[in-house]
């Protein structure tokens, strides 16, 4: 849960930025993910399946 009302948006980050990676890399990695915003901020999901054992 995060208390700001701004949604996420994923951003390219500079090659000598220290931050701005994370959105990239659960885009990159879940299988879904997004924020719904609540009264009193937002709440950021995502969705991760691991791989099918044979």
């Amino acid at each position: 849960m995060d208390r700001s009302k701004v949604l996420p948006e994923p951003r390219e980050p500079g090659g000598v930025d220290e931050g701005g990676r994370g959105l990239a890399l659960v885009a990159e990695l879940a299988d879904d993910w997004g924020a719904d915003p609540l009264p009193w901020g937002k709440r950021v999901w995502a969705e991760l399946h691991g791989k099918e054992r044979g």
